[in-house]
Order: C-alpha cells, then sequence, then structure tokens
C-alpha cells in the first residue's frame, strides 16, 4: 500500500513533465540574434559591398601614358647624368582619362620645369641615386594641380633610369 502513493506522484510528475516539454517544444524555431551577431551579419555584408565596390572601381580605372621624359642633372661640373622617366596616370573613367591625355603636353611641361630644378639639388638624390617616393610625391602634387583635384588617383612611375655622362 505504502508503494500506491510513490507510484501516483511518480506518474503524475512524469506526465506533467511530458506535456511541460510537449508544449515548450512545440513553438516555432526562432534564431537568437545577439548584439555580437547582429554585428559579424552586418560587417560580412559591408564587406561584400567593399569587395563589389573595389571591383567596380578597378574595373573604371583607366591608365594615360605620357611621353618619356629626359633630363640632365647638371652639378658645378657640368652634365653629370642624364635621367629618363617614363610616367602613366591612374585616373577613374574614360572622360578623365580623356582630359589627361589631352592636357598630358602640359603636365610634361609642368614635369620639366619642376624637376629641372630638384634633380640638380643633392637634396632629391642619395649618394647619386634619385629618391624615386619624394618624386613621386612631386609628380602626384603637380598633376593635381594641373588638370584640378578629384581627377587623378595616382602617378605611377614605369621606368627611372639615369645614365651617368
Amino acid at each position: 500500500m505504502k508503494i500506491l502513493p510513490i507510484l501516483i506522484t511518480a506518474i503524475l510528475f512524469l506526465g506533467l513533465g511530458g506535456a511541460g516539454g510537449y508544449f515548450y517544444f512545440e513553438q516555432s524555431a526562432e534564431a537568437s540574434f545577439g548584439d555580437a551577431d547582429q554585428q559579424a551579419l552586418a560587417d560580412y555584408k559591408q564587406k561584400q559591398l567593399d569587395k563589389r565596390s573595389a571591383e567596380e572601381k578597378a574595373a573604371n580605372l583607366r591608365f594615360v601614358q605620357l611621353e618619356p621624359i629626359v633630363l640632365p642633372i647638371i652639378d658645378e661640373v657640368g652634365v653629370t647624368q642624364v635621367v629618363t622617366l617614363v610616367v602613366s596616370l591612374e585616373v577613374d573613367g574614360d572622360e578623365n582619362a580623356t582630359f589627361a591625355q589631352n592636357l598630358s603636353p602640359r603636365l610634361k611641361d609642368a614635369f620639366i620645369q619642376d624637376m629641372y630644378g630638384v634633380l640638380n639639388r643633392k637634396a632629391s638624390t642619395d649618394g647619386g641615386v634619385i629618391k624615386v617616393d619624394q618624386l613621386k610625391e612631386r609628380l602626384t602634387r603637380l598633376s593635381s594641380k594641373v588638370l584640378g583635384a578629384g581627377k587623378i588617383n595616382d602617378v605611377l612611375l614605369q621606368v627611372v633610369n639615369q645614365r651617368p655622362i
């Protein structure tokens, strides 16, 4: 007789547990997004947009090849070296490429006028070797000045050749 109340209580607990589990798991499943999950999703979407925009930007890039520039380096004793530069301009779109191509004589003139004095000073050469990074910065600044702000992305030095005389 003592087993009967224990058995009824056990069946009652099992029944209530089963009913609770049934009602709890019957609800539709919902993904639990926390702040970290939402931030990760937003970062992923931004990376995809950046990748797509970088690909579109790369497809829109144009390169304008300028004619070679030949400059002498004149020291106290006279002409000691001849420097040859081949420069390309990186621009966005055909419109800017055509604009830069039409103004290429003006660009070349500005480059020659600026570099003719700079290459002669010891500040632009290090032990007889041209400091390419300083030269590139000057050419970029000159290109933006001649073409206008926002018309050029970068100046690419294709060839820098120094030849002693």
